[in-house]
């Protein structure tokens, strides 16, 4: 199968979305899948690059209009994307994010190539595919429907959505905030979880401090959405608690609101603020850790938490979202996005540490080095079957509530916990079978595509109808005959 990952968010840049992008790819190739990635050029980051594995990026001369993502047009890039599509000989084009212009523009390209494209039986009869081209999108977050931004936004995604074959979504509360605001049936729409490398999230308690210090732990963007205001609020409540300490890992608008608390509490020497890291350096800070806080305010799969608890790190969340979904209730503590209900539970889990923490356990391996290359590579291969296809259901906020008396998971069992739920594996295996599902599918024709653009969105019909005729002129001037294909490069086995 050959399938084309595409979102305007891709390495260099650094986030959830990236990640997976990358992981899913990296997963798919070492099944036997071809996987090109489409985004636009980062600096002096364009032209075809090839990275880990044979993965081959497009990063296409395209410039940022704000926020990482390209101007909306709808038709000025449908050229380029059809070339490459059509050389790359696409099965299956995937889009990631809901913020992503050039995933919703691509989408339609694959849509319209997936089909004859004609203008009535007696004027041009234009075979444009001789096999199916069919289009699929991850959506990342979530999304309300009050203010400007989201209303947008949900007017162009339910327009997309019902262009495209199937929508996958990272969480359950994240599939029913798509079915209402982008109007779509619940059967196109499909539950595929996140997951963590549990072979590089490895816990190392010796890291942690062999005092009775505590290190809470904080990894996020620094914007109103992750709920910085309310991490500004209980810090400071531990300003007379000096074996408190807070490790602040991330970058962001609000981060000289918590640098101002730091500087009225006098409590620079236990506020570390380490700004960006990337991501193959975030376990080391998280390893120094006892307790992981999030303090978010909205989230539709926090990979955050998740690779936190894969390092061994007792973890305070916010109850927002499909958090509940996404860690079992011995591995979490779910609060109200309240400062009182989050300054209660971390004392909570202060207290769990300071009665059973663990400070000096020694590594399952004779070299007391669980990180090391050969135990990793062992932890890849020992991954367990397939999941199912649907993710565990959640579980109430009130079965997650838990007391000072429970006990903290030794940090390696919670690797072991986390390696069971999640793992890239699984999540290939199951995207595969959506892939599966929509190429059995049969292409949307012209008039419906059409109808669904009208019936959703009658102002985005003229941009619609200007992309299919310039369409039927490529093909006239370019056709698929005239195009060679592009040449697949094998990478010697790693």
């Amino acid at each position: 199968m050959r399938i084309c990952m595409v979102s305007d968010f891709f390495y260099p840049s650094i986030g959830g979305v990236e990640e997976h992008v990358y992981n899913l790819s990296q997963m798919l190739l070492s099944q036997g899948h071809k996987v090109v990635v489409l985004t636009h050029a980062y600096g002096d980051c364009s032209g075809i690059r090839y990275l880990t594995g044979g993965m081959k990026v497009y990063y296409l001369p395209i410039k940022v209009c704000y926020n990482q993502c390209i101007l909306p047009t709808a038709i000025c890039n449908v050229p380029l994307l059809r070339a490459v599509l059509i050389r790359e000989r696409v099965d299956v084009v995937h889009g990631h994010s809901a913020f992503s212009a050039l995933a919703h523009e691509t989408l339609i390209v694959g849509s319209l190539l997936g089909l004859k494209v004609g203008i009535d039986n007696d004027f041009l009869e234009i075979p444009e595919r001789n096999t199916i081209l069919q289009t699929v999108f991850t959506d990342h977050s979530l999304f309300g429907f009050a203010d400007l931004s989201a209303a947008l936004t949900n007017n162009l995604l339910e327009i997309n959505l019902n262009m495209i074959n199937h929508a996958i979504c990272v969480s359950h509360i994240g599939k029913e905030n798509t079915v209402l605001r982008a109007k779509v049936a619940h059967h196109r729409v499909s539950v595929i979880p996140n997951a963590v490398d549990t072979a590089l999230f490895t816990p190392d308690p010796r890291q942690r401090p062999s005092n009775d210090i505590i290190n809470i732990v904080v990894a996020s963007r620094l914007v109103y959405r992750k709920g910085i205001d309310l991490l500004a609020g209980v810090i400071p409540r531990f300003k007379n608690n000096p074996n408190v300490h807070f490790i602040i890992v991330g970058d962001g608008p609000k981060r000289d609101l918590l640098e101002e608390i730091r500087e009225k509490t006098n409590m620079q020497d236990r506020v570390e603020m380490v700004g960006a890291v990337e991501h193959a350096k975030v376990r080391d800070v998280l390893v120094r850790g006892h307790i992981f806080v999030n303090t978010s305010l909205t989230e539709a799969y926090c990979m955050a938490i998740v690779e936190a608890a894969s390092c061994g790190l007792q973890v305070v969340s916010t109850s927002v979202g499909g958090i509940p979904e996404v860690l079992p209730k011995n591995l979490i503590l779910l609060v109200e996005p309240e400062i009182d209900a989050i300054y209660s539970s971390i004392l909570v889990a202060i207290e769990r540490h300071r009665k059973g923490g663990f400070k000096t356990l020694n590594p399952p391996s004779s070299n007391g080095n669980l990180h090391a290359e050969g135990i990793g590579e062992g932890k890849r291969r020992r991954r367990r079957k397939p999941a199912p296809e649907e993710a565990p259901t959640s579980e109430p906020a009130s079965a997650h509530k838990s007391s000072r008396d429970d006990p903290v998971l030794c940090p390696y069992k919670c690797n072991e916990l986390v390696e069971t739920l999640y793992n890239w594996e699984d999540v290939a295996l199951r995207t595969v079978k959506v892939y599966d599902r929509v190429l059995k599918e049969r292409s949307f024709s012209t008039s419906e595509l059409v109808y669904a653009v009208w019936q959703h969105g009658s102002w985005f019909l003229v941009f619609f109808v200007v992309a299919h005729f310039l369409m039927c002129l490529l093909n006239l001037w370019r056709p698929r005959s005239r195009m060679e294909p592009a040449q697949d490069i094998q990478c010697p086995p790693s």
